[in-house]
């Protein structure tokens, strides 16, 4: 199968055909795989920022010890007048850390631009997602695994891993987004709950697909900013059923999957949706997404709506909990997993800066690690400062706070992080 990929997402042992998008005019020489970081990075030099690969002839995670799948040595004709760049680069005898995606048994994501370089990858695959919906094609389960694949081992490396990624939105593409956040939630989820990867990744590919059906539903009731009335609340509920017809109609797709994402809307109580399921018929995993997608519903911003802090949804799920619609025991495993203050989240601290919050400490959950960065005073922008809120005295913080509360966008935050390092 032949995909497109951005430079800074392919890994060592991809085979890649051509150059997609560049800021020069090369050409590549030869096709062939990448056998060591060195190639990637003098890409990236050269101004390539997008190839198209080839998956079938993906080299296993040590590419030098596999025959190549067919013979690359005969030298394609360059473009007259166009640089050409060849692949075949010298191997080097010591290890080699894997290019800033994640393939399989590499390091995990740790950068604020790797994160959003994954979210915008997983957006245009929601938006494949979409159209071919709309034009009535079948779903290609492929690029699905292969995202959340990335996104589940990143967090089963390290669960703090996209954090950020949760907080890098858009209000005009909740459906594109929430899916993705939704998915990623789950995986953290998963992996606190210890359970095994490969239930993990079936789990984050029924979460990624599970609001596909909304595609489905007129704009007037998706994106109407007021509360909806009984007859548009009951064309919203059946976006469950088409997310269940499309994912049963897709090739390859496990039952795992489709039961997380028939499941997402369903109660303890008997009173979800749309089968209305007494709580010994809704299994642990879809307890789970459900509270990972109201989660993440209350906390996202839309045109027509900002998102809470996560604290206040946090105090929302335990309620629902008292209430007898989710499961008590697991919204509690959830916010433990998640932290007090989320990693990724922004806190208010006594000295009237914000912060981000870098890391938990976990024997000191409501004393993270933080990263100072602004003066709410001054309004203005500071230069970056750690603090490890378990080691001082000095600082603590005084509430979760939203962006939005200071009129900041988080995009422009997170850049600002990015340049300070």
């Amino acid at each position: 199968m032949i995909i497109e990929k951005d430079i800074a997402r392919v890994s060592i042992g991809s085979y890649v055909v051509e150059i997609v998008k560049q800021r020069g005019s090369h050409n590549i020489k030869q096709k062939g795989w990448i056998r060591n970081l060195r190639t990637i990075e003098k890409l990236i030099d050269l101004g390539v920022e997008r190839v198209s690969i080839d998956t079938s002839k993906q080299l296993s995670d040590e590419p030098e010890e596999v025959t190549p799948i067919e013979d690359v040595s005969t030298k394609e004709e360059a473009v007259e007048g166009k640089p050409s760049v060849s692949l075949e680069e010298s191997k080097i005898d010591t290890p080699v850390s894997p290019a800033p995606i994640i393939p399989k048994k590499s390091a995990s994501v740790t950068s604020i631009a790797q994160a959003k370089t994954l979210f915008d990858d997983a957006k245009n695959i929601q938006r494949k997602i979409l159209d071919d919906v709309v034009c009535g094609r079948q779903l290609e389960l492929e690029p699905i695994q292969e995202i959340t694949e990335h996104t589940t081992e990143a967090i089963f490396e390290n669960p703090d891993a996209l954090a950020c990624i949760i907080n890098i939105r858009k209000k005009d593409e909740y459906l594109l987004e929430h899916s993705t956040a939704v998915s990623i939630l789950m995986s953290v989820f998963a992996r606190h709950m210890n359970l095994d990867i490969k239930i993990a990744k079936e789990l984050a590919v029924g979460a990624f697909l599970h609001d596909v059906g909304k595609i489905m539903i007129p704009d007037s009731i998706l994106n109407k900013p007021g509360k909806l009335t009984v007859e548009e609340f009951e064309v919203m509920k059946t976006h469950v059923n088409h997310s269940i017809e499309i994912i049963e109609n897709t090739s390859g797709i496990s039952s795992l999957s489709l039961e997380v994402a028939a499941l997402h809307h369903e109660k303890l109580d008997g009173g979800g949706y749309p089968n209305s399921l007494p709580s010994e018929k809704i299994s642990q995993y879809g307890r789970m997404i459900t509270i990972c997608d109201i989660f993440d519903a209350l906390t996202a911003n839309r045109v027509y709506k900002d998102g809470m802090a996560q604290v206040k949804a946090f105090a929302i799920l335990l309620n629902m909990a008292e209430q007898k619609m989710l499961d008590v025991s697991l919204v509690n495993r959830f916010i433990k997993c998640m932290g007090v203050y989320p990693v990724g989240s922004l806190v208010q601290l006594n000295s009237n800066q914000l912060a981000v919050v870098e890391s938990r400490n976990a024997e000191d959950p409501i004393r993270p690690k933080v990263k100072a960065f602004y003066s709410v005073n001054q309004e203005h922008f500071l230069q970056a400062k750690h603090i490890d809120l378990a080691e001082t005295n000095i600082d603590h913080i005084e509430k979760g706070v939203r962006a939005d509360d200071f009129n900041l966008d988080m995009n422009k935050i997170l850049e600002f992080l990015l340049l300070e390092g």
